[in-house]
């Protein structure tokens, strides 16, 4: 776990303005005993998971697709190629939304901007991303890859049974 006791406190939060701020058909799907807690999202997210990761167009059509979910100081960061059309999306309309889906057992949802991010010049989340890739695998992604965080306004989580 990397995250901060401050960290988890902001999490919490953005998880309980979420959940009050959901309509009635949400509540209904999601009752609160199904809800993850911060602790519990940090539990099931671990170090990475695959999510689906929408962006939009120019014309304002959904754009959506894989990339790995990585967790970190209770935020959700990711990569794509340096001249994706996904990131050449977000740079224009960084609003995105993205998805970690496990079955009917686990959904954590999270709607937000993206935010381009630079991990040579934060040490930490650098030493995070050598430990999830390894280092040489790492170095293969460092130059090749553009790098995003996804600065949450909404998050949504179920826990199935």
């Amino acid at each position: 776990m990397h995250e901060t006791p401050e960290d988890m406190k902001r999490l919490q939060r953005l998880l309980d303005d979420s959940y009050a701020a959901a309509g009635p058909y949400l509540r209904s799907v999601i009752a609160a005993e199904r809800r993850l807690d911060a602790e519990g999202v940090v539990a099931e997210m671990g170090t990475m998971r695959v999510m689906a990761l929408a962006t939009t167009t120019s014309g304002g059509e959904p754009r959506i697709g894989p990339v790995d979910g990585l967790f970190y100081r209770g935020r959700l960061y990711f990569y794509s190629g340096v001249g994706s059309l996904r990131f050449r999306h977000l740079r224009a309309r960084p609003a995105v939304s993205a998805s970690v889906i496990d079955g009917e057992r686990l959904q954590i949802t999270v709607h937000g901007r993206a935010a381009e991010v630079f991990p040579a010049e934060d040490r930490g989340l650098e030493s995070f991303l050598i430990g999830a890739y390894g280092r040489e695998a790492w170095e293969d992604r460092r130059s090749a890859h553009s790098w995003a965080r996804i600065e949450p306004h909404r998050m949504i989580t179920y826990r199935g049974r």
